[in-house]
């Protein structure tokens, strides 16, 4: 019988893993359209998160509003910074990352948003430092749910990507974990929540409430 391959990485997604800007973004996205007389289907919106243009949110709303894009979305933009500036990380989350070091693991990051939207938030929350490799949309051809963000992440932690750990919240997330080779438990947010995550994929239902150690569990590592 095969050994299990020793665990050497925890790999995290950004958006919705460490900091939740998408339940943010998304609860102005729905003002907006409430506004104007239209409803936002979270199933929508769910086709979006954790990928880049695979849902557009200016096409369900009234062509007047459409034809003023440029402003609406100035607004919509200043408001939705301003909400994700006063947000705290995930509930236990900070935690979770000054503890991967301590017990012998490394930490990378791959995500599919860029790499100046990333370094701001992490920044400001001081947890550049925690990180040893980051990989963003910058550096790729293709996001998530291509595999090609973490089989990058594991390149640079000159790692096999069977011997990393994917932290994912969202489905397009995982599935390119997955893709790539990595193991992957997901630690979903009220946006993703109710996606369709096969069965068989860990998951921790309480955030990061439990730590390291009972996320290291459910994923079996």
């Amino acid at each position: 019988m095969t050994p299990p391959v020793p665990l050497r990485a925890l790999i995290f997604d950004f958006d919705g893993t460490i900091l939740d800007t998408e339940t943010r973004e998304f609860w102005h996205w729905q003002e907006l359209y409430r506004t104007h007389g239209r409803e936002l289907a979270l199933s929508d919106w769910q086709r979006g998160v954790g990928t880049w243009d695979a849902f557009d949110p200016w096409a369900g709303l009234p062509d007047h509003v459409r034809a003023d894009r440029e402003q609406v979305h100035a607004g919509l933009h200043e408001r939705i910074m301003a909400d994700i500036a006063e947000q705290d990380l995930r509930p236990g989350v900070r935690a979770v990352l000054e503890g991967v070091r301590r017990a012998g693991l490394r930490l990378a990051l791959a995500t599919s948003s860029d790499r100046t939207w990333v370094t701001r938030w992490m920044e400001q929350h001081r947890l550049l430092d925690l990180f040893e490799v980051l990989a963003t949309r910058d550096d790729v051809r293709r996001v998530k749910p291509d595999p090609e963000l973490y089989a990058l992440a594991a390149e640079r932690l000159e790692l096999r990507a069977e011997e990393c750990l994917a932290v994912e919240d969202s489905l397009n997330g995982a599935t390119a974990a997955v893709a790539a080779g990595c193991r992957v438990v997901v630690v979903p947010n009220d946006v993703t929540r109710t996606q369709p995550f096969p069965p068989e994929w860990p998951r921790l239902e309480d955030g990061f409430a439990g730590g390291l150690e009972e996320l290291l569990r459910v994923a079996g590592g």
